[in-house]
């Protein structure tokens, strides 16, 4: 197993990986006790059997520069292959500002292939590769060297089974003409905008039982001020408070430091210092907030006037599609959009795109009535229906 702690030696390996059509990508990072990942290892191969077709690089290793690997990664003369890449995408982008152009991700293109929802890699090795993985060393700490040989062992596998993944993948999807739908499928993980986390609409991922706008403004401020605190400092936000503390300070409001005392929930640390002066601020700032400027809470099911019956026959009929088309059921539609659909939405993703022909245009139809489910053995059938006498123009 060869391991590259020089940048002449990344280079050497980058530029041999321009040679081929592909190369494997994979990380091994930390991030318990930091806001942003720590990147301890990089994993790349390149089509072939040789020894050197496949390596370790130590980004730890004092003077080593990662600059000829983010040059591969902005070359779009090689297909960079990932499986479940976003992890590795966001480090790449929030440490080098790149994101890996063109890209391949097994997990998306494994879905679109009819493997199941998420599909893991391990999976995907025993099912394609039909290899058995060790992953004795997943939980390993990464940071610590050296690496021990066992730990070598795993991080080489998750590359070089995944080539085989790749050329199995990439030939199905060729042969059913579904290129369109994986690249639909990326734009998510190829949009900037998916790795820039803002502090203003953090609130968004506290879940609250509440749609109080007075609440949600001082969630938001807390919220916001969490954020800030944990990206100026690198630390885990559940470090700065953590969100039952957040939503206990957002209902007692105190508004001294002999109030914020009697907090329950609070962490010791926050009690005092910027923590505590911040969330004294954050408060204040949120009860300050003018009623036009409140958040407005995302309309969940019990908000939306959902048709539990059609809801039901939507999610049989996406059974039925996703079975069809050999595609995974949470790709096509969410079971959220479902009771969108149900309620009367229709601006969501099952409606555009490759998801309206495989899905979207019979759930249409299935809630305007013009359409039924039919049952014939073990498949279930579209069948049309008749319009009602006297319909019609």
């Amino acid at each position: 197993m060869i391991t590259i702690t020089t940048t002449d030696a990344l280079a050497d390996f980058c530029e041999k990986a321009r040679g081929h059509e592909y190369v494997t990508v994979d990380t091994e990072f930390l991030r318990e006790r930091t806001y942003y990942s720590r990147l301890c290892l990089v994993q790349l191969a390149v089509p072939g059997e040789a020894p050197d077709d496949a390596v370790l690089v130590d980004p730890l290793a004092e003077g080593l520069s990662l600059e000829p690997l983010v040059g591969l990664l902005r070359d779009e003369r090689v297909v960079k292959v990932f499986h479940a890449a976003r992890q590795d995408l966001e480090i790449f982008f929030v440490e080098y500002g790149v994101i890996p152009r063109p890209l391949f991700d097994t997990q998306v293109a494994a879905m679109v292939c009819g493997f199941g929802d998420q599909v893991g890699y391990e999976t995907l090795v025993r099912k394609i590769a039909r290899a058995p993985l060790d992953k004795t060393s997943r939980f390993t700490d990464w940071s610590r060297r050296p690496l021990s040989e066992a730990q070598k062992a795993y991080a080489l596998a998750d590359v070089t089974h995944l080539r085989t993944i790749y050329e199995t993948l990439a030939e199905q999807i060729r042969r059913t003409g579904r290129q369109d739908w994986v690249e639909e499928e990326l734009q998510v993980l190829t949009s900037p905008e998916t790795y820039i986390i803002r502090p203003e609409d953090a609130w968004k991922r506290v879940k609250t039982r509440t749609s109080s706008g007075k609440f949600l403004a001082v969630v938001r401020e807390l919220a916001r001020f969490r954020e800030e605190y944990a990206q100026n400092r690198n630390i885990p936000r559940n470090r700065v408070f953590k969100d039952d503390a957040l939503l206990e300070l957002a209902s007692t409001r105190p508004a001294t430091l002999q109030d914020l005392g009697r907090s329950r929930l609070l962490l010791r640390e926050a009690r005092k210092g910027p923590i505590a002066e911040g969330i004294l601020e954050a408060i204040r700032a949120g009860l300050a907030c003018p009623p036009e400027d409140y958040p407005r809470p995302s309309n969940g099911r019990e908000q939306m006037q959902v048709n539990p019956a059609l809801a039901d026959l939507l999610r049989v009929l996406l059974k039925a599609k996703s079975e069809s088309a050999g595609v995974a059921q949470k790709l096509i539609a969410s079971a959220a959009e479902l009771d969108m659909l149900a309620s009367g939405r229709r601006d969501v993703p099952a409606l555009r795109g490759w998801r309206r022909k495989v899905f979207g245009e019979d759930a249409l139809r299935l809630c305007e009535g013009r359409v039924g489910l039919a049952l014939r053995g073990r498949n279930v059938d579209v069948i049309e229906l008749e319009p009602a006498e006297g319909a019609g123009g």
